[in-house]
């Protein structure tokens, strides 16, 4: 496995992490027991990064990953997010208050078996409390040895900027790929300028860049992707047409339509590391193995022009959760 370095302060993972919100979240079948072995399996792999939060099935991801490392924490780089909430009346909200961000880590802590948590991020921004506020409890914990680096996930670039004046930022989750590519305008220029890594989640488009997803109907009655615009019977169906030409490129370089959206990923920048969500071990096995392809600049191009910036059918999230992005 090849490995890049996470931030500016010494941080080496794995090339690409697990993204493990799918192991307790509505995406296709859920199987506790093959999810424990696809993390054992991506350990004995040596892909380390391990990314979850406290809101991914109301803290079940971090008990699951609990049973997973128990016996191996060393092996592990983990990074958990806070800061998603459900409100007194059941609605979502967020929290950033200095105070939740100690009772959420301490809660994080217990709930994965470890007592230090080697990547703490903001799952989303308070609008109503200061960044500087948030992070600066944050690190805090860094003193305390309670967390060891600190991210955020879906910040704008000004956030970004603040946040690492108070302290310094490892990296920033965020969704990027061949049909979000939204993040080169400002997000993306403004971690390379700090040193700060990109940590993309979704980088398969949230497995529509496989190719395998041709209508509505392959999704499961209870898939929460039924709710994302960009999976209506309308969307998917422009949206495919694009996906239909990654394939003939895919296939005629030798590789499946998800490596090569991983490899063109990996492409952009040394300081991205990519988190593709599965619980499959083939599945690892196939991510593993696109962080061996180099695209050619032809491959990179034809691309670049299968999927412009801005031209993919259908907003990423329901309108309640584009509102909370890029605060």
């Amino acid at each position: 496995m090849k490995r890049r370095f996470l931030g500016s302060q010494g941080l080496e993972v794995s090339a690409i992490g697990l993204g493990c919100m799918g192991m307790t979240i509505q995406y296709g079948e859920l199987d506790d027991i093959e999810s424990v072995e696809a993390i054992h399996h991506a350990l004995d792999n040596d892909l380390n990064l391990l990314n979850t939060a406290d809101a991914y099935g109301n803290g079940k991801n971090e008990v699951l990953i609990n049973t997973a490392i128990k016996d191996r924490r060393s092996d592990v780089i983990l990074n958990t997010k806070f800061g998603q909430v459900t409100n007194s009346d059941g609605r979502g909200g967020v929290n950033g208050k200095p105070s939740y961000v100690r009772e959420a880590c301490e809660a994080s802590l217990s709930r994965l078996g470890t007592d230090y948590i080697d990547i703490f991020s903001q799952h989303r921004v308070d609008p109503d409390v200061p960044i500087e506020e948030t992070v600066g409890e944050m690190g805090r914990l860094i003193a305390e040895g309670k967390v060891r680096y600190i991210g955020l996930s879906e910040a704008s670039s000004e956030t970004i900027q603040r946040a690492h004046r108070e302290v310094s930022i490892t990296c920033v989750e965020t969704e990027y790929s061949l049909w979000t590519r939204d993040v080169e305008e400002n997000i993306l220029p403004t971690c390379l300028e700090l040193g700060i890594s990109l940590m993309p989640y979704a980088p398969i488009g949230r497995g529509f860049l496989s190719g395998e997803i041709k209508n509505i109907d392959d999704l499961n009655e209870n898939d929460r992707r039924r709710d994302h615009p960009r999976f209506s019977s309308s969307n998917i169906a422009e949206n495919y047409r694009k996906v239909q030409v990654l394939k003939e490129i895919s296939f005629s370089l030798g590789f499946k339509p998800a490596q090569i959206a991983i490899a063109w990923v990996l492409s952009q920048s040394d300081q991205i590391v990519p988190i593709p969500g599965t619980k499959h071990r083939k599945f690892i096995d196939e991510n593993i193995r696109a962080t061996d392809i180099a695209l050619s600049d032809k491959d990179l191009i034809d691309l670049n022009k299968i999927f412009p910036v801005g031209e993919t059918s259908g907003d990423r999230y329901p309108s309640a959760q584009m509102s909370k992005l890029g605060l």
